[in-house]
């Protein structure tokens, strides 16, 4: 059993959950202020997307992000910054008989350049990389990640100084994962985030889940997450399987049936549940030591 671990909270995300929480975070003061409050609770990660302020959706704009993190660097809360560089790797496909042309409305499309544009002006201390390209959710949209992509991608980001989150949805990304360390273009300790119970990636099943825990990479600190009402009993289960956590309205909206969260709140149950396991919660100097991290800005 893992005695001592981290929390990252993921604040927003990019899903289409605006209209179903009110108090989604969305301009980048909200989610700034998210990140600090979920800091104050007891996250030592925050995990950042950025949304369009007027309509709530999905953005990529850089100017979103430069606020966001310098609203977290001037805070006087600590918490390391992970930003995200999912984003520009959206195809949804026409469907059918006639999958080609894409549907442009749902379609974001970008190389490994611009993808991490944020990332090279802000130098987070960690980005995400998703290690591979899968159906992903309803619909004929597919997360596009291809080797050649997650290649140039990951030479980019280490050239930059940045610890990537390698992002795992299935045990198919692992495979890649080892591929692109045995290649040089991840250094140890590698910083994994097993994706549980996304469609139609790897299930949330116990069964599922130690598959992926065994298949690791030796050299790793590995944290997990799942979505929904299986976000809170993960965290009773991360330090029964050697995890760090996540929590945060990224990938659940709720604290209890019916009840709508905050991040603050997903984060404070988080370390109470783990409070009562005698689990120490690290902070963010802590994990910094851990995945040898320099604090910028």
């Amino acid at each position: 059993m893992k005695t001592s671990l981290f929390i990252t909270c993921a604040v927003t995300g990019a899903g289409d959950t605006a209209d179903s929480h009110p108090g989604l975070p969305i301009t980048p003061k909200q989610i700034a202020d998210a990140a600090i409050d979920a800091a104050k609770a007891g996250a030592a990660v925050a995990h950042i997307h950025v949304r369009d302020p007027e309509t709530g959706k999905a953005a990529r704009d850089i100017a979103l992000y430069r606020e966001v993190v310098e609203r977290i660097r001037d805070a006087d809360t600590d918490v390391i910054i992970n930003l995200t560089a999912g984003m520009g790797g959206d195809l949804v496909l026409g469907g059918g008989e006639s999958p080609l042309p894409p549907d442009v409305t749902g379609t974001d499309m970008a190389g490994p350049t611009e993808r991490l544009a944020h990332v090279a002006e802000l130098l987070p201390e960690i980005c995400t990389l998703d290690c591979g390209t899968m159906n992903f959710s309803l619909g004929d949209y597919v997360m596009v990640n291809t080797p050649s992509i997650l290649r140039e991608m990951a030479r980019q980001v280490r050239a930059l100084g940045v610890r990537p989150e390698l992002e795992v949805f299935d045990t198919g990304h692992l495979v890649f994962v080892k591929q692109m360390f045995r290649e040089g273009l991840l250094d140890a300790p590698l910083m994994i985030q097993l994706c549980m119970g996304v469609p139609y990636g790897a299930p949330n099943d116990l069964l599922t889940l130690h598959a992926m825990v065994n298949a690791l990479p030796t050299d790793c600190v590995y944290s997990m997450f799942s979505l929904g009402r299986f976000q809170l009993p993960y965290v009773g289960l991360a330090p029964m399987v050697g995890a760090n956590i996540r929590v945060g309205l990224e990938d659940n909206l709720y604290l209890s049936r019916g009840e709508l969260a905050s991040n603050a709140q997903l984060v404070d149950r988080a370390a109470t549940i783990l409070g009562a396991m005698n689990v120490e919660i690290l902070g963010p100097q802590a994990v910094r030591g851990l995945l040898g991290l320099t604090k910028r800005g």
